[in-house]
């Protein structure tokens, strides 16, 4: 089934340099089949409709959009755990909700209500991209685009903005350090052109690589290890890589972890 998400109004940002980045290394350990949840469809960008305080318990269409943004709040060390996306209120979402509300100075009572409500919203710009990133940097670098890739445009364009709900926690416990995307989604033909893995990460819109200028790599993908990303490359070369590949149904791959 696909939910219509709307999106709020939010801030201004500031330009990124959009460079072309090598292919991913390493390679990807195939789980189960894909498995995607609502697209972000097309249309006028306002505030979500919260309607309801959600608590522990609870289920639907609005816990789903909550467990996406909060889902990089996952855990408070290292470790191999995700926010399930599954629209059911369980232990899980509330821990991560309770981080959420801590780290931007809200009561942590694990209880989704406006004053949480309010503060995601803000994490939004109008047109459904976040705060801090902007779609442009997630497109494809050659056709400037979210087509050609494994999955639709639409699908891509929603997991990007899972993406980027995923980075926002990663830039704030970074100390809002500026994080600058240098590759996104490719298309097929991009991905082959730069030698990419043949079923990267890239191509299905739910990669990023990194660069935080003033920020040891090492740092970056330590904290990583705490925002449920389940594909982080070793911290050993000049970007960061970061994918959510356990939300496509596949293994989590660390390869630099400490777990």
């Amino acid at each position: 089934m696909s939910f219509l998400f709307r999106s709020a109004a939010g801030r201004s940002v500031g330009s990124r340099s959009l460079d072309r980045r090598s292919m991913l290394r390493g390679t990807l350990a195939v789980g189960a089949g894909l498995a995607f949840g609502p697209l972000l469809l097309s249309g006028t960008a306002q505030a979500y409709s919260w309607s309801r305080t959600m608590k522990q318990g609870d289920n639907g269409a609005d816990v789903l959009e909550l467990q996406i943004r909060v889902s990089g709040w996952a855990a408070n060390s290292a470790s191999q755990t995700r926010v399930g996306l599954d629209g059911d209120f369980g232990p899980g979402t509330a821990a991560a909700v309770k981080r959420f509300q801590a780290a931007y100075g809200l009561e942590d009572d694990g209880i989704a209500g406006p004053n949480t409500h309010a503060k995601l919203n803000a994490l939004e710009q109008s047109d459904g991209s976040t705060a801090h990133f902007n779609w442009s940097e997630f497109y494809d670098q050659a056709s400037g685009t979210f087509n050609g890739g494994k999955v639709s445009a639409a699908q891509v364009k929603e997991n990007a903005r899972r993406c980027m709900y995923k980075l926002e926690a990663l830039r704030k416990k970074l100390g809002d350090k500026p994080i600058t995307v240098n590759s996104g989604f490719r298309s097929i033909e991009h991905n082959a052109d730069i030698g990419g893995a043949s079923d990267s990460m890239h191509l299905y819109g739910t990669a990023a690589d990194l660069d935080v200028p003033g920020v040891a790599t090492k740092t970056v993908y330590q904290k990583a290890e705490t925002c449920g990303f389940s594909g982080l490359e070793r911290y050993t070369v000049d970007h960061q890589h970061v994918d959510s590949r356990a939300d496509l149904g596949r293994d989590w791959w660390w390869e630099s972890g400490t777990v």
